[in-house]
């Protein structure tokens, strides 16, 4: 549920995605709070994928081990045009901690701390 990768960095991830009236997370014209979540999981493989094959190393495969401190101000409606942001907060051995926030028209309208795990 990512569109465009706007940035991808050691320390942040920028996505865009529009939300479409046939998308699999979208309940009576409206994008669901778990469609919100995916959007923040695959918005941080979507960086994290582009960061390693831009280093020329392979791309792990990771794992959402815990998702926390969830805020849901809003379900978006169907055309909405989000932007998504993960910033790392801390990476302690293959755990990196990362905290997302979804934005509709500048507004903050979710977010989360995530756990990923990376795979050797």
């Amino acid at each position: 549920m990512v569109d465009t990768l706007l940035q991808s960095d050691e320390d942040m991830i920028k996505t865009s995605f529009t939300i479409q009236v046939d998308n699999v997370l979208v309940s009576y014209g409206m994008f669901t709070e778990g469609g919100l979540i995916e959007n923040m999981a695959q918005s941080a493989a979507a960086g994290t994928g582009y960061y390693y094959t831009s280093q020329n190393k392979k791309v792990p495969v990771g794992y959402i081990g815990a998702v926390k401190n969830i805020s849901i101000k809003q379900v978006p409606p169907v055309g909405s045009y989000l932007e998504t942001e993960l910033k790392t907060l801390h990476q302690i051995g293959n755990a990196n901690i990362v905290e997302g926030k979804i934005f509709l028209d500048k507004d903050l309208i979710a977010s989360c701390e995530l756990t990923i795990f990376v795979a050797d």
